[in-house]
């Protein structure tokens, strides 16, 4: 009997696939591409004709997933106008959200070691994500006198690094990490003090 991935309606997809199904339970250098391609149905060397080694095939996987980040982050900012601090707190909770429901995707783009100058398309479409909380940073500065106003690169840096930390330690059950919170509430709170700390939030609120 043929091997069925000779009759893959999309062999290169299902290798994809494969691999968030396998950086998931394994993380990105805890697989091979033999086992990458035993989980697609294929040969190894199938997996060939589509990608050079691992590193592609996770590039490719980080690729997809910085492109539904930038779609998820996109609808989360629209979602908040007109009000700019409603749209920047939508963004922090659009990163949670998207960690949670692509672990796999995550993973590849942000501990997999894979470089978002790897390719121009993956730079672009990691850029086009980023663009989004940049955007809500500089909307939401417009409200801090100049004199006051950190840069908003700067914010959305700090944002960034807030969520991140959210989703490392909490929300994506690291050994030996609990809080009593839920991770949506230590995000929320903590960019309430950061914002508040920029005089953008009342103190009573």
């Amino acid at each position: 009997m043929p091997k069925r991935g000779y009759h893959h309606g999309n062999l290169r997809q299902a290798l994809v696939d494969a691999s968030l199904t396998l950086i998931e339970t394994k993380g990105p250098t805890g697989f091979t591409l033999s086992e990458a391609a035993k989980q697609a149905g294929v040969t190894p060397a199938a997996v060939y004709r589509h990608f050079e080694g691992r590193e592609e095939l996770i590039a490719e996987a980080a690729l997809q997933g910085y492109g539904i980040y930038a779609d998820l982050m996109e609808h989360a900012y629209a979602s908040g106008q007109p009000s700019a601090l409603a749209a920047f707190e939508a963004t922090g909770r659009a990163y949670l959200a998207f960690a949670r429901r692509f672990p796999g995707h995550y993973v590849a783009m942000f501990e997999s070691g894979i470089s978002i100058q790897r390719t121009p398309d993956l730079h672009a479409a990691a850029t086009r994500a980023m663009d989004v909380l940049e955007k809500a940073a500089v909307a939401l500065s417009e409200h801090i006198p100049p004199e006051k106003r950190p840069p908003p690169q700067m914010v959305s840096a700090h944002i960034w690094a807030l969520s991140h930390g959210v989703v490392e330690l909490f929300a994506r059950g690291s050994p030996g990490t609990k809080s009593p919170f839920p991770p949506e509430d230590l995000l929320e709170t903590g960019i309430g003090v950061y914002l508040r700390g920029l005089g953008l939030v009342d103190p009573d609120n």
